[in-house]
């Protein structure tokens, strides 16, 4: 067989270095090349690595030919740089020329729309696609699989997240991700068919694992109700929940992503803005009237008191940093045995101690190293097209494959009742 070489797009970013130190747990006969635009930050990385198993170089994935010949040959290629909404058309066309397996962790819509539009493509090409393979989507949409599993007929899924403080670990492409699902249409599942919502107006309170609890989250622009109506055509609704950890935070994406939607600050001094709060700097006066009036919305709806928001621009104005709280709930009703049924799953733990929920960069690339083991450990040429998770990747192999990429089995998930 010899050693498959897994080629990396966008190396260097938060995400996707975890991706590569927790696939490289995994053990086999790789050989890793490392892209990026700035090689220089994949030092640190590359000493943590087994000798001999990565290199680095740099590559800005626009250049039509470093790109063909960065992936030539490749087992599998790994697209880790965002926003995809730039960044997947390129590589995805690169891969479908050059005849490669690509794989990445997409979350936005316009994107991901465009990759299932490619499945023909693929098809002729003979090669597999496996889009949104992170946590959510991703994880979720394996969850959902898992759960619905257990039904003979699904009538409503709703898939949940939330992120914890993630102050100082934050790229901008993040930040572009989170106001456009702050803000702005959402396309969702509803009454057995696609329609158009406006991100986080719906909200709903739910019980979450990892020590949040009950928490208010907000209907949000994600992947999963746009790929899951694939695979359960007949389910009445089909929807997606997130929110930010503390409750604050939620107030200031949605202040800034309002802002932006309606035209008063463009998306760059949105994320200039966001960028300087996550790293403790004041920002924009412009930025903060968006955000102050942001906050005075969650008081009307009561996900926050002022008490609480005074205390968190008290400590958030002095570099304080909340306990981070992270989690993924699915929950899908439908029938069993004629019997309405309720069935869920949701991550148990997060924050520092954990594995896989220690932040949102391990969650989404330990997820993605998983799904990674599950499509290398396919025979090449057994699946050809374009493909979301809950299409391809059994839930049982994908929980085994965490465990294979260091996962501990208790943090995977358990059952809420």
């Amino acid at each position: 067989m010899g050693t498959k070489r897994i080629v990396f797009i966008g190396a260097a970013g938060e995400m996707c270095r975890l991706a590569i130190e927790r696939f490289a747990v995994a053990g086999g006969d790789w050989e890793l090349a490392l892209y990026d635009i700035r090689p220089e930050l994949l030092d640190e990385l590359l000493r943590r690595l087994p000798s001999g198993l990565a290199t680095a170089a740099r590559l800005d994935l626009y250049d039509r030919e470093g790109l063909r010949q960065a992936i030539e040959g490749a087992a599998l290629v790994v697209l880790g740089a965002g926003p995809y909404t730039r960044t997947a058309g390129p590589v995805m066309e690169a891969c479908l020329e050059a005849k490669v397996p690509y794989l990445d962790f997409d979350d936005d819509i316009e994107s991901t729309l465009h990759a299932l539009s490619l499945h023909d493509d693929a098809r002729a090409a003979g090669v597999p696609m496996y889009i949104g393979c992170g946590a959510s989507p991703g994880f979720t949409n394996v969850l959902v699989a898992d759960a619905a599993g257990e039904l003979d007929r699904v009538d409503n899924i709703d898939v949940y997240w939330v992120v914890g403080d993630e102050r100082g670990a934050v790229g901008r492409a993040v930040l572009d991700h989170m106001l456009r699902v702050a803000a702005g249409p959402c396309v969702t599942w509803e009454n057995s068919g696609p329609v158009l919502h406006q991100s986080w107006v719906e909200t709903r309170w739910t019980e979450l694992g990892a020590g949040l609890g009950l928490t208010m989250v907000h209907e949000t622009a994600h992947p999963e109700p746009v790929t899951l109506p694939r695979k359960y055509p007949d389910a009445k609704n089909i929807r997606c929940f997130g929110g930010l950890d503390p409750a604050p935070y939620n107030g200031m994406v949605r202040g800034v992503g309002l802002a932006v939607q309606k035209g008063d600050m463009p998306m760059n001094k949105a994320i200039d803005f966001l960028e300087a709060v996550m790293t403790n700097k004041f920002g924009s006066v412009q930025g903060w009237r968006k955000v102050l009036s942001g906050l005075r919305n969650l008081v009307r709806t009561g996900e926050a008191t002022r008490t609480e928001l005074v205390n968190f621009l008290a400590k958030a104005a002095v570099g304080h940093t909340f306990p981070h709280k992270s989690a993924l709930k699915v929950e899908v009703t439908g029938l069993r045995n004629g019997v309405p049924t309720v069935v869920t799953r949701r991550t148990p733990v997060s924050g520092p101690g954990t594995y896989l929920f220690t932040n949102m960069a391990a969650a989404t690339g330990t997820a993605c190293a998983a799904f990674m083991v599950v499509a290398l450990d396919e025979e090449p040429g057994t699946r050809t097209g374009v493909f979301t998770p809950e299409e391809w990747a059994e839930p049982e192999r994908f929980y085994k494959a965490l465990e294979r990429v260091g996962t501990p089995r208790e943090e995977i998930f358990e059952v809420a009742h």
